[in-house]
């Protein structure tokens, strides 16, 4: 249809994600903005800037009107998507923001970093509300289940765990083999994995059990 040219990074656009209603994209780049578009006319709309590092991870809000932004400056930041006005900078972890997710109800906003941890603020007064430890190596990837009271995440330490999202504990430790992307089926009943070595793996989540392995990907 067409080409959304304006990002200037030299490594290129590292993040993109639709709007709810599918009438915007944001792209987040290595020049350290992101970018807001217009679907239908391919029209940029307007351009997000405060970040003094890569732009890893962007993701809306449920209801459209807020757009969260992860960094390699530490940061995350929550904008006004159709001012463009930065919101909130949450600051906490010690590297590399690499994964945001927003809870079903947009209350809550989950990150995943190369510090190892997880984190979940409260996006209103952009409060930290706890630390998810546990995983060997950076986080690369995080969901919410459906209903918002689970919270997964992927790792290269070769494991997605499963926590109680409310009180932050850990639930279960999945084994898949360093997990790039996760994402939960519509009933929060199974959990799908990306995985390094080119498999796609289906997990039930009461239980923890791998149901079966996807393979076909070569590279």
């Amino acid at each position: 249809m067409f080409t959304l040219k304006g990002h200037s990074g030299s490594t290129g656009v590292r993040s993109v994600v639709f709007s709810p209603d599918g009438k915007r994209l944001a792209s987040g780049s290595s020049d350290k903005t992101i970018k807001l578009w217009d679907t239908v006319t391919g029209k940029e709309l307007i351009t997000l800037t405060g970040h003094l590092g890569w732009v890893w991870s962007i993701v809306f809000s449920p209801d459209g009107k807020r757009l969260a932004s992860g960094s390699a400056d530490k940061t995350i930041k929550l904008w006004d998507t159709v001012t463009g006005k930065e919101l909130l900078t949450l600051k906490g972890h010690l590297d590399v923001v690499r994964s945001v997710a927003f809870s079903p109800d947009g209350k809550r906003l989950a990150s995943g970093s190369s510090d190892k941890t997880i984190k979940l603020w409260d996006t209103v007064t952009g409060k930290e509300l706890f630390t998810l430890k546990g995983h060997l190596a950076l986080v690369g990837c995080i969901a919410f289940s459906p209903d918002g009271k689970r919270l997964a995440s992927g790792s290269i330490d070769d494991t997605i765990r499963l926590w109680d999202a409310v009180i932050g504990k850990e639930l279960l430790t999945l084994k898949g083999y360093s997990v790039f992307s996760i994402i939960f089926s519509p009933d929060g009943k199974r959990l799908v994995s990306g995985n390094s070595d080119h498999t796609i793996k289906l997990f039930d989540t009461d239980t923890g059990t791998e149901m079966f392995t996807l393979k076909g990907h070569s590279g």
